[in-house]
């Protein structure tokens, strides 16, 4: 049975990642997206590195440990968040978080074609819904005139990404601590950022409203600072199953979180999408029954 706190940690990590999709639209209004990671991204390295070197992590890779960092910090961080950036970019925040949680989807279809994993019905029933869900979205922003087609792509090769990233790491064996490794993923790909914002966009004029420099601070300290926290001893404390199923409500939050914050309101197919991909994340997830004789 779940634990009280692992039960409080996961409604606040579902809370602020749920969140942390309007706020992102918030910055980039004024900012541009390959800037905003960088920066956020390395204010939250630079706050994990200090707290778990606080918390007596040995935070140094050593020289074999740094392949690790470079191989799982490419599409874990760099690819999920590079491409999912350039998606709330295009779309509704809400909608780009009910395609960024395709990826278990992603991870099972993988796993079926790349690694000989047996197709199931829930499976086949997974990817059906997804595939609604997709193109449920796709239909408002290709009939709307001011929609964003190219945002849904963004978000799909982000979520494809994270998939690839979720299945190297479960199949990585590694000596350096999880929490450890993410810090210097994140690291890395703030500098990759970084680069590559400095060749493709103009610099940042940091004459920025109040309202960007406080989505920039939830950033930095709730999504890539308390949260990641939060992830990381769920992570390690519970079943895979459990933790996952447990953040399957964060679409649900970031578009009710638009409402308020960006003022976005959804169409009917996003509500729909979402049941969609919430059924197809459960369908895949859950345990199944167990039959009992008596």
């Amino acid at each position: 049975m779940i634990q009280r706190k692992h039960l409080w940690g996961l409604v606040a990590l579902t809370l602020m990642w749920g969140i942390n999709w309007p706020m992102m639209k918030l910055s980039l209004r004024e900012i541009s997206p390959l800037y905003f990671r960088a920066m956020t991204m390395s204010g939250g390295a630079l706050w994990l590195f200090f707290f778990y070197r606080w918390r007596g992590l040995r935070m140094w890779p050593t020289v074999s440990e740094w392949r690790s960092v470079v191989t799982l910090g490419l599409p874990n961080m760099l690819g999920w968040h590079a491409m999912s950036i350039f998606g709330v970019k295009e779309l509704a925040s809400g909608r780009a978080a009910i395609l960024g949680f395709t990826m278990p989807i992603w991870t099972v279809l993988i796993s079926v074609v790349f690694f000989r994993e047996r197709l199931t019905l829930r499976v086949a029933f997974a990817a059906a819904s997804v595939a609604l869900a997709v193109a449920l979205l796709s239909s408002v922003e290709f009939g709307a005139l001011s929609g964003r087609p190219m945002g849904i792509l963004w978000m799909e090769m982000a979520a494809l990404l994270w998939a690839i990233g979720t299945l190297m790491m479960r199949r990585a064996h590694l000596t350096l601590r999880v929490e450890v490794l993410t810090v210097w993923m994140m690291v890395l790909a703030s500098a990759c950022l970084w680069v590559i914002a400095g060749l493709s966009e103009p610099w940042p004029l940091w004459q920025w409203s109040g309202v960007t420099w406080m989505s920039l601070g939830y950033s930095v300290a709730i999504n890539y600072g308390f949260a990641q926290i939060i992830w990381s001893v769920l992570a390690r404390e519970l079943p895979p199953t459990t933790s996952a199923m447990g953040v399957m409500a964060v679409p649900m939050v970031g578009i009710l979180a638009a409402t308020v914050i960006v003022g976005e309101w959804p169409h009917w197919q996003d509500f729909v999408a979402l049941v969609c991909v919430v059924g197809a994340i459960a369908a895949v997830l859950l345990p199944p029954k167990t039959s009992s004789r008596t």
